[in-house]
């Protein structure tokens, strides 16, 4: 059925207008005055409330088949509605098995079938030793790859070292997909933390897992990479960019032209170290919150196009292993060594975002490019997804940008109710969310909020052909 959404803040490409979105089946037929709308076609007037393209996340650990007791696909799509996301793209480790080869692919495949509040994109891995198998993962409809160059915190899925990946990105090049990379090396890290160990560093302070992954392994990680771009020009993304020192070199390879993009998370952007507890476990994430500095400067990178883009790295675990409590006899809490490095923020990183923005006066325009638009490119979806225009997706948000709330465990959705902004006020609150024209979330202040729409998210399988 044709229907309209009419808001006096629609956020288009090119401008904010007080407008109609006609939606025909899943998709926007038409942008048009209010005054200009046939008699005959429902309109839902949002008044004030900004009608945003439904954000797209490419950094998230869905974690099921195999760990779905940390987060599965039903959980983390309902947190993404919640959100504001109307597309993510999860990421091959943490699940098992791993999503390094077509099997694996096939299997998550069967997991998220008929669970999803939301569309998806699952990228493929590139790990120690699977470089036969990218190619293969590309024409079954991977959007890309992911690497780490240090150990992930899981067996299964490996570090691929610089010999491996100069085996590996040939065959990348061949698809035209992008290589995301976890951009630490080893080294510094492990001179660091044997520095903190011999000098006897309490690793309940927050300044101790600072300490310990410095930003040199960043800049090494990423210098490695630039060299190996201008050799191969393969399409490299650096994902959860946290120093903002490799930012010089960064901007010197976008102006060489190389194929890099850069994304950045919205706990950077929002937190700062000078700010964090010691035993304040929920902030870990590697890399590293680092200081309000550098918070500033990421900022300004984003302001300037030296980073590109904004993902959560949505990295849920069940309590317990974020050492908030002792678990077995001998056990600490509050060990920053010994806890698992991740932060939720699906169903809360708008939010976090706009409340920023706010700060720093930067528009919805910008904000819906970062979380968007740009993740829209990198996944190569922006054909369907990632803003406001005729022949895409009708996926759209209604956000007060006006109103303010408090986090609290029920507005968070995903598996494990644990966040550390857990009693934060926050600017922005989302209010309704459509995937392909359908009512997918709804925030209700009077009572609890719902999830009218049964689980009819899709994926999303690129089409390949190698070069």
């Amino acid at each position: 059925m044709v229907h309209a959404l009419r808001s006096r803040r629609v956020i288009t490409p090119q401008s904010l207008r007080d407008a109609a979105v006609v939606i025909d089946g899943d998709c926007i037929a038409a942008i048009k005055p209010a005054s200009e709308l046939a008699s005959d076609i429902p309109v839902e007037d949002l008044g004030d409330l900004a009608l945003l393209p439904g954000l797209v996340d490419t950094h998230v650990h869905i974690n099921e088949p195999g760990r779905t007791e940390w987060e599965g696909f039903a959980t983390a799509t309902r947190a993404a509605a919640a959100g504001g996301f109307t597309t993510i793209v999860d990421m091959p480790l943490n699940c098992l098995p791993e999503t390094t080869d077509v099997g694996a692919l096939e299997t998550k495949r069967e997991a998220a079938h008929g669970q999803c509040l939301v569309d998806y994109a699952l990228w493929g891995g590139a790990v120690d030793g699977n470089q036969h198998e990218l190619e293969p993962l590309a024409l079954a409809g991977v959007p890309g790859f992911k690497s780490f160059l240090i150990y992930p915190g899981c067996d299964g899925f490996t570090a691929i070292d610089r010999a491996n990946l100069e085996l590996a990105l040939p065959l990348i090049v061949r698809t035209g997909l992008p290589l995301l990379v976890h951009a630490e090396l080893e080294p510094s890290i492990n001179a660091a933390v044997a520095h903190l160990n011999a000098s006897g560093a309490d690793w309940h302070r927050y300044a101790t897992y600072l300490a310990s992954r410095p930003d040199e392994a960043e800049l090494e990680a990423i210098e490695m990479l630039l060299k190996l771009c201008r050799t191969y020009r393969f399409r490299l993304h650096i994902v959860h960019l946290s120093t903002a020192k490799a930012l010089p070199m960064l901007a010197v390879a976008r102006r060489e032209g190389l194929p890099v993009t850069v994304e950045t998370c919205p706990h950077y952007l929002h937190c700062a170290a000078e700010e964090i507890a010691d035993g304040a476990t929920l902030f870990k994430c590697a890399p590293p919150i680092r200081s309000a500095a550098n918070r500033e400067a990421l900022w300004q990178a984003l302001r300037e196009g030296t980073i590109d883009l904004i993902a959560t790295d949505h990295s849920p675990c069940p309590p317990a292993m974020k050492r908030l409590e002792a678990t077995q006899l001998g056990e600490e809490t509050g060990r920053f060594d010994e806890a698992w490095g991740g932060i939720a923020s699906l169903s809360i990183a708008l939010p976090l975002l706009w409340t920023q923005c706010e700060r720093r006066s930067l528009s919805l325009r910008q904000l819906t490019e970062w979380t968007s638009a740009a993740p829209a490119r990198l996944a190569g979806l922006s054909t369907e997804v990632g803003s406001i225009e005729p022949g895409k997706h009708a996926n759209l948000v209604a956000f007060d940008t006006a109103a303010s709330f408090t986090v609290v465990p029920e507005l968070l959705h995903y598996r494990h109710a644990i966040s550390p902004y857990m009693g934060e006020t926050l600017r922005g609150v989302v209010r309704s969310t459509w995937l392909r024209g359908e009512r997918v979330f709804q925030r209700n202040d009077s009572g609890p909020s719902e999830f009218p729409a049964t689980a009819r998210g899709r994926e999303y399988a690129l089409s390949c052909s190698l070069t």
